[in-house]
């Protein structure tokens, strides 16, 4: 990692951006540790596309958490199928769910 000031960077811009490219990111060193680092393209999007993988992964870990707690409710296939009917009415199985939850429907306001 290479660290410049602002003046030194607008003198050898060109020396900055390839060191980045080629995987040495640079420091900015600013006033009141207002830094900047550059890096290349590809690593700033390895560094999101790790984030996103990250923010996932713990979506995930809480959804088990929640099933493990019973906090969840599973549904057939038919379940699923009969609650796209537009005369469709929650089941007991919904309603128990609901109430345990503290969940309270629209149409109960």
């Amino acid at each position: 990692m290479i660290a410049t000031r602002p003046a030194d960077l607008r003198a050898r811009l060109k020396n900055y951006l390839d060191s980045a490219f080629s995987g040495n990111p640079v420091i900015v060193s600013r006033k009141n540790n207002k830094n900047v680092v550059i890096i290349s393209e590809r690593e700033y999007n390895d560094m999101m596309k790790a984030k996103r993988n990250a923010e996932y992964l713990a979506m995930i870990d809480k959804s088990v958490e929640q099933m493990e707690q019973g906090e969840t409710i599973s549904f057939t296939m038919d379940e699923l199928i009969a609650m796209e009917s537009e005369d469709w009415k929650p089941t007991e199985k919904i309603l128990e769910f609901e109430k345990k939850h503290g969940i309270k429907r629209q149409d109960q306001k």
